[in-house]
């Protein structure tokens, strides 16, 4: 055995792999020393340029956890985040700076698109869940000027759903909540923060150019309202100034985010607040042309509806009361905090590839022209039938409905379906009764024939329905309550309710 030691350590094998082992020990011993000095050396340093505790440099006390000094209060960091927001929005900031933060944008939008987006102009109504979301994603992505307009203050139970709002901010009005906050991520975008109720009568002063200027109306306007007849009063101006307007349909109540969508407001289906922002327009002669955010789900059991106010709420007066603004709505609209998120994001995405000219693909519109002039054809020869069945002449009889008033009448009030079948196709409107005086001819004062036909009247059924329909109730003289059953009656008395009720709009 020791032999066999002795040849291996003769060995020339063995004495350069003894000699390699020595000579990394030493290197390495080497390395580590010097890492070791210039360690110290650095430390030493360090300690050195450490100032003397004086009033100057005062001493601060080490957290539990051995954490170095507290961060800067709260009130000292929004100072310097206003403070160097000041500075950015009067030019005094490194363009190279915000050209990296947006780098992703430009890339995505290319250079002509993304200049477009950055000297655009919005304004934005409503900042509640969907509008402050949408507000921080134009602002993130690159837009310069931004106009906030909105009466509310943030309240704690609307921190389930805003983008930017904190504890602190509560009580405070929404529009500057959400500018101080998106100060802080991107200081160079200027505002405008209008602490007022959208108005249609101050709309001149609301929709001003920049800084009030005269030159130019917003390149966008976004509308976030969740009150109907503010919603109806911004869209309306907007499309009669032809102002660029999305408007954003009701996320409460709601839970599906597959089931949103940008589309014409006349293709929106299943949301209350659009069915009604329709019918309102509509009574202003405004059909399509405006495109919204809408969700198509339905409600259902066990799915959140709007909550009941208290009895007692009730007996002490006026319901109304009890809105923060006359005509707001003071009954409590469940809202899971993630739609609104969704809804502001599907409408800032939508603009800000139509103001960078992006491609992108809306919607269409309802458009069902041909069915209208149809249906008031066959309107116009059924009163002359009526006309003729009772001796009268029917030639040259005219009637006072438009084809507007027939889209209004399928469309909005009997949501395109027969009252009878509930089929949406092939279908009429017709007298729901027979005159309880007869049919008479009206000629007024300058001779012309005129049926004394009302909108209100009128009911929306399939052709095959309408025929029978004239033949029974009509020529034959039976009520309704006789041919139809008590679902029918009631379902049409509910319709010319809800009419009777929004007819003053008209």
């Amino acid at each position: 055995m020791s032999s066999w030691i002795e040849r291996q350590l003769s060995s020339h094998q063995f004495q350069l792999a003894a000699t390699a082992v020595v000579s990394g020990i030493t290197v390495a011993g080497l390395i580590y020393g010097g890492q070791a000095i210039r360690r110290k050396v650095a430390v030493e340093e360090l300690k050195a340029s450490i100032p003397p505790l004086d009033e100057e440099h005062p001493g601060q006390q080490l957290t539990d956890f051995g954490a170095a000094s507290p961060v800067p209060s709260a009130a000292k960091e929004e100072e310097r985040v206003a403070a160097l927001a000041r500075r950015a929005q009067q030019g005094d900031y490194d363009l190279e700076l915000i050209n990296e933060q947006l780098t992703r944008t430009a890339s995505f939008l290319t250079p002509p698109g993304y200049e477009k987006l950055r000297t655009s102009f919005i304004a934005v109504v409503g900042l509640g869940g969907v509008g402050s979301h949408c507000t921080a994603a134009l602002a993130r992505s690159g837009v310069s000027r931004i106009r906030l307009i909105d009466f509310d203050q943030v309240t704690l139970s609307s921190l389930n759903r805003h983008a930017v709002a904190t504890l602190a901010d509560v009580g405070t009005p929404k529009v500057h909540c959400v500018r101080k906050r998106l100060e802080a991520v991107v200081p160079w975008v200027q505002w405008e923060c209008l602490n007022v109720v959208w108005r249609e009568d101050q709309g001149e002063r609301l929709l001003a150019g920049w800084n009030q200027g005269r030159e130019s109306t917003p390149d966008y306007v976004i509308d976030a309202i969740d009150n109907i007849d503010s919603k109806v009063e911004l869209l309306k101006y907007c499309h009669q100034h032809d102002i660029k307007v999305i408007s954003s349909m009701g996320a409460g109540c709601k839970s599906d985010p597959a089931r949103v969508f940008v589309g014409d407001i006349s293709a929106s289906i299943e949301d209350p607040l659009s069915r009604t922002t329709r019918r309102k327009l509509r009574m202003s002669g405004i059909s399509e042309g405006i495109p919204v955010v809408y969700s198509t789900e339905k409600p259902g059991p066990g799915k959140a509806q709007l909550l009941p106010l208290p009895e007692e709420e009730f007996v002490k007066g006026k319901v109304n009361e009890l809105s923060v603004l006359p005509d707001f709505r003071a009954r409590i609209l469940p809202v899971l905090g993630t739609m609104p998120a969704i809804f502001g994001y599907a409408v800032a995405n939508f603009v800000i590839l139509d103001i960078a000219g992006y491609p992108h693909e809306v919607g269409a519109g309802k458009t069902r022209e041909k069915l209208y002039d149809s249906i008031l054809s066959s309107l116009q020869g059924q009163e002359e039938r009526l006309a003729r069945s009772t001796g009268q002449d029917s030639q040259g009889l005219k009637i006072a409905v438009t084809k507007d008033d027939i889209g209004y009448l399928v469309e909005e009030v009997f949501r395109g379906k027969s009252v009878v079948s509930g089929l949406p196709t092939r279908l009429a409107l017709t007298r729901w009764r027979a005159p309880k005086d007869g049919f008479r001819i009206d000629y007024g004062g300058s001779g012309q024939k005129c049926s004394k036909l009302q909108l209100e009247e009128l009911v929306c059924m399939t052709k095959e329905e309408a025929a029978i329909h004239e033949k029974e109730v009509l020529m034959g003289g039976k009520p309704p309550e006789v041919v139809y059953d008590v679902e029918v009656i009631q379902l049409v008395e509910r319709r010319r309710e809800e009419e009777s009720q929004l007819g003053r709009y008209r």
